[in-house]
């Protein structure tokens, strides 16, 4: 009896690794990460040092016109790239300062970023980006891109942002864009 349970236990083992590599050897492209994948291990806590500032750009949309508007505002400087990244997704949903709209719902709650070392930034909101989010392909064209441009224009590391929502992946915010890719920067949409 326990010779068949160390042989049904052996080659369970040997399903499960081949699984695994057939997983990630399949998977190809940028998938999402999933939830249970930890921070960073360089998380940078603000109250280790005084805090200096730094400048970055925000894009917000406006009712003039379908570009993103370019808005100056400060972080604190950290030598965590993901402690920053964090802030500038923060202040895009705390809105403009401009009277620029915001490209999203003020309901909207960070969840967390993660930055593999891959360039690609995945960035996971509450199910409040999804849920309460305006209609129409224009408004999630600006939405995606308000948030890759604001991360890829601040930091040369991430090269391309992968929107995630309550920590799965999602196939559209609002039936228009595929969330199923990571997205590279358009910075042609900026308004000149």
């Amino acid at each position: 009896m326990d010779v068949k349970r160390l042989v049904i236990l052996g080659a369970l083992f040997v399903l499960l690794v081949i699984l695994v590599i057939v997983f990630f050897i399949r998977g190809g492209g940028e998938k999402a990460i999933q939830s249970q994948v930890s921070p960073p291990p360089e998380m940078y806590h603000p109250s280790e040092k005084p805090q200096e500032k730094k400048k970055i750009i925000l894009f917000f949309l406006s009712e003039d016109d379908t570009l993103l508007h370019p808005e100056e505002r400060e972080i604190y400087a950290s030598p965590s790239i993901v402690y920053e990244a964090k802030q500038v997704i923060e202040e895009l949903i705390r809105g403009s300062q401009n009277d620029f709209l915001s490209p999203l719902p003020p309901q909207t709650r960070l969840r967390e970023l993660y930055l593999p070392e891959n360039g690609v930034a995945y960035v996971d909101f509450s199910k409040d980006f999804q849920g309460t989010h305006s209609s129409g392909s224009s408004a999630e064209i600006s939405t995606v891109y308000s948030i890759v441009n604001s991360l890829t224009y601040n930091f040369r590391s991430i090269k391309k942002v992968f929107i995630l929502v309550e920590g799965g992946e999602k196939e559209t915010l609002g039936g228009h864009i595929n969330l199923n890719i990571a997205f590279l920067p358009q910075y042609s949409l900026i308004a000149k």
